[in-house]
């Protein structure tokens, strides 16, 4: 099996946000940080260019498995985009739609969030998608 590329590893977090050039996005980070912090209980990890919050090992039906966070973000350059895996599960689909008709401006793949800044979206309800994605994450992929 090929090796995951994607790992967690010690780079500085604070070091990795001052970098970003934007004050509004840089800004943005620091409360992103803070909401999956406290949703997660897990502090922040740098994972390549994105900040993950906790961890969960998965192993699929055809035998693929690797590690992943729960929840995270990067801050792109023209957009944030933000990780909610636990909100693909297909008995999210309902909720997660539901919540993404009051969010505000974003676009979503298929459990990737774009937001341009936070200004755009309503963070009650970004709150609630996070609480999701790590909830489910967690039910379905129980640390060991």
């Amino acid at each position: 099996m090929p090796e995951q590329k994607t790992k967690p590893h010690t780079g500085d977090v604070d070091e990795f946000l001052a970098q970003v050039e934007s004050d509004q996005k840089r800004a943005d980070s620091h409360v992103l940080v803070e909401l999956m912090s406290e949703i997660s209980g897990e502090p922040p990890v740098l994972w390549g260019t994105m900040v993950g919050f906790g961890h969960y090992h998965y192993r699929y039906p055809t035998g693929h498995e690797g590690d992943a966070f729960l929840v995270g973000f990067a801050p792109r350059k023209a957009a944030f985009s933000i990780y909610l895996m636990g909100t693909y599960f297909p008995e999210e689909n309902a909720r997660r739609e539901a919540l993404l008709a009051k969010l505000g401006k974003h676009r979503m793949g298929k459990a990737c969030l774009y937001v341009n800044k936070l200004n755009d979206i309503d963070l009650n309800v970004l709150r609630e998608l996070v609480e999701i994605s790590v909830r489910k994450l967690r039910d379905a992929y129980p640390a060991k």
